[in-house]
């Protein structure tokens, strides 16, 4: 098999050199962050891995683990709780999402140094809900009067928070000055040429978009960085003024698609799409009880991105500060294991992913969840082991750039 090294930098291969850096240097953290940043190491490995259950297939988000799971703002204003990124997202055997998910959590919680005890006790409650709320065939979403315990005192803060409260987060100046705060950090300034051509596009497109507000003008232009996995894509963020009332900005991001890192893996049909940008909103919108705001897809230089409302509701559970209260951990892993299962029951019956009595069948079985248990169990081994293989090669600059 390939070394760690050229597994990372073939994958990475055609992104930007320089944000690919980031990258690297971001996957350093720990074992989790490693974890988040090789949703392609993890598949490929599965694939080739001897007497995995197969499942039926469905369609599923791909890099599911406990960071992809938060709050944002639905197109119809309300605030939701659910899976919320769908870059990898393909059709695939839905037991694949499920290990995915099992193994971040062990991964997660040995970073966290919770004993492998309390690890496999959450693996089990997160699969024994899924089976359950799978096998029920219906599907359930979260939103601030259906929450539950942490996520529902963590949605109810989230609530309160205004567009205005975005904007002074990642602006500075004031009025006519008013610009997106550059910290090389995650928000980069672009070249001037390719700030103008963004401009002039953007510009155009909004006004001949019925779904979008053609009474803002834009006001700034940066390079965006977030995430992990991700990290590397052109992405790119606008500041809008209202031309109505000057006191009224808007944030909206644009963000560059590929493939997903599954399809050299997956061997069910996929469906023939326009383009990955129209993949990845179709899935959103599938799966998601409710999709984000504003959420479109546009070309730009021959390459497809979507485009998107950026909002200050759009956030995840933080697991450092509830390590050391299992009650409210119970309670969260029990509410991202009812999501998974009801976005594969909503997006049932769809372009080739089986019916849910199919689902209901199948999770109706105990043949399969042993395995799943045991591969994401054994599977902490392998991303230590890659990660401190990755920190070495990194350590002796074998990922600097040329």
């Amino acid at each position: 098999m390939a070394s760690i090294y050229q597994r990372l930098t073939n994958y990475n291969n055609g992104l930007i050199p320089e944000m690919v850096q980031l990258k690297y240097k971001l996957m350093l953290e720990n074992a989790f962050r490693f974890f988040r940043g090789t949703c392609h190491l993890f598949y490929e490995d599965l694939s080739k891995a001897k007497d995995f259950p197969d499942g039926p297939a469905s369609w599923i988000c791909g890099d599911l683990h406990l960071e992809n799971f938060g709050s944002y703002k639905g197109d119809n204003r309300m605030v939701y709780f659910d899976l919320n990124d769908f870059d990898e997202s393909i059709l695939a055997p839905l037991t694949w999402e499920v290990v995915r998910v099992l193994t971040s959590i062990f991964v997660a919680f040995d970073t966290l140094n919770i004993s492998p005890a309390e690890a496999k006790k959450a693996a089990r409650l997160f699969l024994d809900t899924y089976t359950t709320t799978l096998s029920g065939g219906k599907a359930y979403y979260i939103d601030p009067r259906t929450a539950k315990g942490l996520i529902k005192d963590f949605m109810k803060t989230v609530k309160k928070r205004k567009e205005g409260d975005l904007i002074r987060h990642v602006c500075q100046g004031k009025a006519a000055a008013l610009k997106i705060a550059i910290d090389n950090k995650t928000h980069f300034n672009i070249d001037p040429t390719l700030k103008e051509s963004l401009k002039l596009k953007i510009a155009g497109w909004i006004e001949h978009v019925p779904e979008w507000p053609n009474h803002y003008e834009i006001k700034d232009i940066a390079f965006r960085v977030a995430g992990t996995g991700s990290v590397g894509l052109k992405r790119y963020m606008f500041l809008l003024q209202s031309n109505n009332n000057k006191h009224k900005y808007l944030i909206v991001e644009m963000k560059q698609t590929r493939p997903s890192c599954l399809s050299p893996y997956v061997t069910v049909k996929q469906p023939e799409w326009k383009s990955e940008a129209e993949r990845l909103i179709s899935l959103k919108r599938r799966m998601q009880n409710i999709p984000p705001a504003l959420l479109s897809e546009i070309e730009f230089e021959g390459e497809s991105y979507i485009f998107q409302e950026m909002q200050p509701l759009a956030d995840k559970i933080n697991f450092e500060l509830i390590e050391n209260n299992y009650k409210d951990i119970e309670s969260v892993i029990r509410s991202m294991a009812v999501l998974t299962a009801s976005a594969q029951i909503r997006s049932s019956g769809r372009q080739g992913s089986a019916i849910t009595d199919e689902l209901i069948a199948f999770a109706k079985r105990n043949d399969w969840q042993p395995k799943l248990l045991e591969y994401a169990a054994g599977y902490l081994q392998q991303v230590e082991k890659d990660y401190d293989q990755f920190t070495a090669d990194y350590k002796d600059g074998k990922f600097a750039l040329a």
